[in-house]
């Protein structure tokens, strides 16, 4: 399989308080997915579990063959972090990517110009007076020019400005290649709608949903009613303007592309319901 991620009953609790009990779910190569979740759902510490910045209580969590937690060097070369506020040292970019590109092997000082100058940021910049939305761009573009098999970013479009985050997405678009896998976790799901391969949802310490922008297409699919909808086939539906946007079990050719902000509501308001639509005989 090309699963790059694998968990088996992954636990994790903060002193008393459990966040995650026996978490099971897997992540393909290859793509890019989206983890959603409310504010608490416990995003950022699955994450940084992920990555190796936080050790399991319990269970097993695998990330290409190795444990996260052993944080061996052949992982850490190949997985880059961009925290929600990453720290950021007080110099030069210069000086930045000659302390910090030599523990990526791939890293590519070409690249990375080529992305500074498409987020419109000097080479010269000073990270000390730099702006949020600066600062930010400056990390997601060394992040991507450490060409890393695995990219975990949580909320990267915060700070950024519109054209910006329609920079990160076209840019994004292009250099997820089959054997890299990249993840990001953010709330503000319109920004990101058209990049997901996958949608991954977390909710109260559980993987409620996680299924390809493929999948859940050949079987819903979104449509617009002028009424409040009565049709048994009608799963869940928001009122929007011009009518009520509806998901269906029928699935019709003519349909909208997925709305992942409408589907994230269904699958957090009527869990039960969209789980089984898609695994009619999990227990």
């Amino acid at each position: 399989t090309n699963f790059m991620i694998l968990t088996d009953n992954l636990s994790f609790a903060y002193k008393k308080k459990a966040l995650f009990d026996h978490l099971n779910f897997s992540l393909k190569s290859g793509q890019i997915h989206g983890l959603f979740g409310k504010n608490g759902a416990g995003k950022t510490t699955l994450l940084k579990l992920i990555s190796g910045l936080r050790f399991p209580t319990g269970g097993n969590l695998e990330v290409f063959g190795s444990s996260p937690s052993e944080r061996e060097l052949r992982f850490l070369q190949e997985t880059f972090f961009i925290a929600e506020e990453p720290y950021i040292p007080q110099v030069k970019l210069e000086l930045y990517v000659k302390l910090y590109a030599p523990f990526y092997p791939n890293f590519d000082l070409n690249q990375f110009f080529q992305l500074l100058n498409e987020f419109d940021i000097p080479k010269s910049l000073n990270l000390k007076i730099a702006s949020m939305g600066q600062k930010k761009k400056a990390i997601i573009a060394f992040g991507l020019a450490c060409n890393t098999r695995l990219l975990i970013m949580d909320e990267p479009t915060n700070g950024l400005d519109i054209p910006s985050k329609r920079q990160f997405r076209k840019i994004l678009a292009h250099i997820i290649t089959d054997d890299r896998l990249f993840i990001i976790s953010t709330h503000q799901v319109r920004d990101l709608h058209s990049l997901i391969d996958t949608v991954v949802v977390l909710d109260e310490g559980k993987i409620i949903f996680n299924e390809s922008i493929v999948s859940i297409s050949d079987r819903i699919s979104f449509v617009i009613r002028r009424e409040p909808p009565q049709d048994r086939h009608i799963i869940y539906y928001e009122k929007v303007p011009g009518g009520y946007l509806c998901l269906s079990t029928e699935v019709d050719p003519k349909t909208m592309e997925a709305d992942i902000e409408i589907l994230f509501n269904a699958i957090t308001t009527e869990t039960k319901t969209i789980s089984n639509h898609f695994n009619p005989f999990a227990v």
